[in-house]
């Protein structure tokens, strides 16, 4: 089995559950996987990074640490970037060229809740349809009217980039890309060890 590398970004005032709710999903997947398929190797390979490697304050509080710096993570399948209070990355030059870097590299680019905005900002995201919470959707299509922004969908998948609605439809996104990247049947095996009521559609 092909290992698929994630990076999972953290930062200042991440949603928490925008990072903690796939990290959990790509791990219970290389679970359920070792079940599956005692003898192959694990689905998933997952590192975290924050912009310069050190312990970070999600929004509710909770501190995070990283294994690694953004700019010293190992290349990547597949760059996360979670929401939360985004404007301090937005505002970032030097970072939002790195995750464009990180990008290039990576075969997905994915971004939950306003997360959009920083895959926006870097430049990843220009064109076609893309999601966001639903409370920030008319701005996000307000700084980039390229975009077409819903409301109705857990995600949007546009090939090369995947965008997700709000906090705990990361999840959701997370549980697409565990069938994009493997198969439908480890995905459902994923979301029942989560108990979550996932419909792949």
């Amino acid at each position: 089995m092909k290992t698929t590398r994630l990076l999972l970004m953290m930062f200042d005032e991440v949603e928490l559950l925008d990072f903690a709710g796939p990290y959990e999903v790509f791990t219970t997947a290389n679970r359920m996987a070792a079940r599956r398929w005692p003898d192959a190797a694990a689905p998933f390979e997952l590192t975290t990074a924050s912009p310069h490697g050190l312990t970070v304050r999600a929004r509710a509080g909770l501190m995070l640490q990283p294994d690694t710096a953004l700019a010293s993570a190992p290349p990547a399948d597949v760059l996360l970037v979670p929401g939360g209070v985004v404007d301090q990355l937005l505002g970032d030059a030097s970072l939002l060229a790195e995750i464009r870097r990180r990008s290039h590299e990576a075969q997905i680019s994915a971004s939950i809740c306003t997360g959009a905005f920083v895959l926006a900002a870097a430049g990843i995201l220009r064109d076609g349809k893309a999601t966001t919470h639903w409370e920030d959707a008319a701005d996000l299509a307000h700084r980039h009217p390229a975009l077409q922004v819903v409301t109705d969908r857990r995600w949007v998948d546009s090939g090369r980039v995947v965008t997700s609605a709000g906090i705990a439809a990361g999840i959701d996104m997370s549980l697409h890309l565990v069938a994009r990247c493997v198969d439908m049947e480890l995905a459902q095996r994923t979301a029942r060890q989560l108990d979550v009521p996932w419909i792949a559609a």
